[in-house]
């Protein structure tokens, strides 16, 4: 091959490896301003882990992903967050590194920062905590945290775990296993009510308790209560670093245990980053888009990693879970999630999904009929082993149909269809009335005409789902019910008219 041919086939190759780099376009930054409720730190797709810093504890709208751009002051770095809802919860398991003599009061171990000294890329996430001359890296795997912290100045390190971060703590402990390792359990209140959260936390060097706070109990390596925070600290020379790995699990010490075995055994920062990477890359990659505008596949490439940001994985590396009747659980041949905000996604997200990752919408659709035989019926807006009930309509369906006719298999066709019909068949949220009389009226139920209208279109859904499956009583009653809405406000415009020609309105 002579020269010029090599370096042709050498540029040509060049190019179509750069154009498998779909994650060099994505801006964790983008939707973190303004009301986009997005955050900066660093995830991997559909992870467990959304490791990110805080710059909001007050539970203010725009402060529901726990980072906003306007804000100058970082109070730590922890584990769950929400992407782009309406409520403020999770900020589950926070770190913060400080140095000096440590406290547990947020206002003295929180750090102002700048803009310039940050950087958010897909899978990592680094700053300057101005006030210690601290700097931080994140990234993560599915399930373990990985921090990386640089003390540029001498002297005495703390790292500080406050389980009242955020929302309300309903119970908390930390045990010291040995002077680099602790569990710690954490159960809170916020939007959902009942959240539970295990982590096992390993550092790099020895730690000692240098400031506690525990209103429960304070023996023998042991804290408990609703108060409880605690400052672990160590000297460090000039530059010195100290690397964090923190696992964590829905169901127990033994299930974070498990998934810091199988993702926490490397202490290579690097290599981590560069999986997170890989990871996003293969989840980009599903779409292609090319424009000599960086700025256009910016935004594109960055709404898809948004999308891909949630649902979460919410089972330990064994499959095992905890669902929604609190109980534990195992998952077999596929992956259990949790963070359903249906009415947000049923019209776009899921629609995509089925289309570019059909193993996953099957994973989904195995997540609903489980979450239905375990609490009762299809999640409306689940989150953390809660519903919610927030928005209106039971738009699982609509993702179930999708998956269908599609043709999508690894789930059970006939359970999915008898949990939908559950689904319509309840007497709640005016569902009764709706049934009753083929609408619902303002004196039925708050925000009625909505409610019509989404019960409506949900029932079409169930509709097709019984055609695809022949059952044509089913077929026919679901299809009935879709278009009553319909025929109900036509019959009321002919009244309506009619009464006006005869000026009775």
């Amino acid at each position: 091959m002579n020269s010029k041919k090599f370096i042709l086939l050498f540029f040509l190759t060049s190019l179509c490896l750069q154009a498998q780099n779909y994650s060099q376009y994505v801006n964790p930054f983008i939707g973190t301003g303004g009301h986009g409720h997005t955050f900066p730190g660093a995830i991997v797709p559909f992870g467990m882990v959304q490791l990110s810093p805080d710059t909001r504890i007050d539970g203010s709208w725009d402060g529901c992903s726990g980072y906003h751009y306007s804000d100058s002051v970082i109070y730590g770095f922890s584990h769950t967050h929400l992407n782009g809802t309406g409520v403020s919860d999770y900020g589950d398991i926070m770190l913060m590194p400080t140095m000096g003599n440590p406290s547990l009061n947020s206002k003295d171990y929180s750090s102002k920062f700048s803009h310039k000294n940050e950087k958010a890329t897909a899978g990592f996430y680094s700053v300057k905590l101005d006030k210690n001359n601290i700097d931080v890296r994140l990234t993560t795997t599915k399930r373990v945290g990985y921090h990386e912290y640089t003390f540029n100045n001498a002297g005495n390190a703390n790292i500080i775990l406050d389980l009242n971060h955020r929302d309300k703590l309903l119970e908390g402990e930390v045990k010291i296993i040995d002077s680099k390792t602790i569990e710690v359990f954490r159960r809170s209140e916020a939007w959902a009510t009942n959240q539970y959260i295990y982590a096992r936390i390993e550092f790099s060097k020895p730690m000692k308790i240098s400031k506690k706070l525990a209103n429960g109990k304070d023996e023998n390596n042991l804290f408990t209560g609703t108060k409880l925070a605690l400052a672990f600290s160590t000297t460090v020379k000039k530059g010195e670093k100290i690397s964090v790995k923190v696992a964590i699990s829905p169901t127990g010490y033994e299930g974070a245990g498990k998934n810091m075995l199988a993702e926490g055994q490397t202490n290579d920062f690097a290599s981590i980053q560069r999986q997170a990477v890989a990871d996003w890359d293969k989840e980009l990659s599903k779409i292609e888009v090319k424009s000599s505008d960086k700025d256009k596949l910016s935004v594109f490439y960055t709404a898809m990693y948004h999308v891909f940001t949630q649902p979460n994985i919410n089972m330990d590396v064994d499959g095992k879970y905890r669902g929604r009747d609190n109980k534990f659980y195992t998952a077999k041949d596929f992956d259990y999630y949790s963070v359903f905000s249906l009415w947000d996604t049923f019209r776009g997200a899921h629609p995509l999904m089925s289309l570019i990752n059909r193993k996953r919408t099957a994973d989904f659709v195995n997540t609903f009929i489980k979450q239905y035989e375990q609490g009762g019926k299809l999640p409306v807006w689940e989150l953390a082993s809660n519903e919610t009930e927030c928005m209106i309509g039971y738009h699982a369906v609509s993702v179930i149909a999708d998956a269908m006719a599609k043709g999508i298999t690894g789930f059970d066709y006939e359970k999915a269809f008898q949990a939908s019909k559950n689904s319509a068949m309840l007497d709640i949220f005016g569902l009764n009335a709706y049934k009753q009389n083929n609408y619902i009226a303002i004196d039925d139920e708050h925000e009625s005409v909505s409610k019509t209208v989404e019960y409506a279109y949900d029932d079409w859904c169930i509709a097709q789902m019984a055609k695809i499956l022949d059952k044509k009583e089913d077929y026919q009653y679901f299809m009935k019910r879709s278009q009553k809405l319909e025929k109900s406000v036509q019959s009321k415009k002919r009244i309506y008219a009619a009464k006006k020609e005869r000026k009775l309105v």
